[in-house]
C-alpha cells in the first residue's frame, strides 16, 4: 500500500518540475531572443535498466538490482530538459540598434565574465557609447573588443554581413558565431549561453537583419494547454495520495481493530 503512495508522490514531483519549466516559458513570452525549454518524461525502471549494465560497480549495481522495488521503479521521472532553438517571430522596429540573426545556430558574442552568447538583439548604447545588451553587457566585435559608437553619430548602418557603419564609415564588424551542435550550449538565465570557443565558427556572412527584433519562440497557446494538462495530473496524483493516506489507512485500522468472536 505504501508503495503506491511513493509512486504517486514521485509522479507529483515530476509534474511539479514540468510546471516550473512551463511557467518560465510563459513568463518569457515577450522576452526577445528567449528560447523555450521542454522536458522528456520517462520511466525510472527503463532508465535504470539502460544504465545498469555499463555502471562500473558491478557488485553494487547488478547484484543490488535484484532487490529493487518493482512498484517504485514505475515512477515517471524527468529524463531530460532541453531547449528548442527554432527562430522566433521577427518584428520590425524603428531602432537601428535592433538586430536579428537569420540562422538558428548563430549568436552574438557578449562580454559577461568572459565570452557568452545571446540572440537577444535589442541593443542600446551606454553612457560611453558602448553597444550593450538590455542588462548592460558589452557586445564584442570580430577582434574581441567591445564595440564603441560615437554618441554624436547621426547615422548607424549595420549590413547583412554584420559590418557596422557610422556616418557612412565602417568602424568594425560584429562577432557572430555559429554552433554546429547546439546541445553543447549551457543556458545562463533566460537569454544567454556559455559555450566552448573551440566549437564556435565565425559566421558573419549574410547573418544579420537591422531594424528587426527576434521575439520569443514560445507558443503561448501550446504552453497554456500543457499548463492545464500538468495541473490536472498534479490534482490526480494528489487525490491518489489522499486516498492512500486517509481512506485505505482508515480501512486498514478499522479491520485490524475489529474483534471477532
Amino acid at each position: 500500500m505504501i508503495n503506491g503512495f511513493y509512486d504517486a508522490a514521485g509522479g507529483m514531483v515530476t509534474q511539479f518540475n514540468r510546471l516550473n519549466v512551463i511557467s518560465n516559458n510563459l513568463a518569457n513570452v515577450n522576452t526577445p531572443g528567449f528560447k523555450q525549454d521542454d522536458t522528456i518524461i520517462g520511466e525510472y525502471e527503463r532508465l535504470f535498466s539502460t544504465k545498469r549494465d555499463i555502471l562500473p560497480l558491478e557488485n553494487n549495481t547488478k547484484e543490488a538490482a535484484k532487490f529493487l522495488n518493482r512498484n517504485i521503479n514505475k515512477v515517471p521521472v524527468v529524463v531530460e530538459e532541453y531547449t528548442d532553438y527554432s527562430i522566433g517571430t521577427l518584428q520590425k522596429s524603428s531602432n537601428p540598434l535592433d538586430l536579428a540573426l537569420k540562422q538558428k545556430n548563430s549568436f552574438f558574442v557578449v562580454d559577461f565574465n568572459g565570452e557568452k552568447l545571446t540572440r537577444a538583439g535589442n541593443f542600446n548604447l551606454d553612457s560611453q557609447g558602448y553597444l550593450v545588451t538590455k542588462e548592460g553587457y558589452k557586445i564584442l566585435d570580430i577582434e574581441n573588443n567591445p564595440i564603441q559608437i560615437p554618441l554624436n553619430a547621426s547615422k548607424i548602418v549595420i549590413d547583412q554581413n554584420a559590418n557596422i557603419y557610422v556616418d557612412n564609415e565602417k568602424i568594425t564588424t560584429l562577432k557572430i558565431v555559429s554552433i554546429d551542435n547546439l546541445n553543447t550550449l549551457k543556458k545562463l538565465g533566460n537569454t544567454m549561453w556559455s559555450f566552448d570557443s573551440n566549437r564556435a565558427k565565425i559566421a558573419t556572412i549574410n547573418s544579420t537583419l537591422q531594424g528587426f527584433i527576434e521575439k520569443s519562440n514560445v507558443n503561448p497557446v501550446n504552453e497554456m494547454t500543457q499548463l492545464i494538462e500538468t495541473n490536472r495530473l498534479v490534482e490526480q496524483y494528489q487525490k491518489v495520495m489522499t486516498t492512500f493516506m486517509d481512506d485505505l489507512n482508515k480501512d486498514a485500522i478499522e479491520k485490524l481493530a475489529s474483534v471477532r468472536a
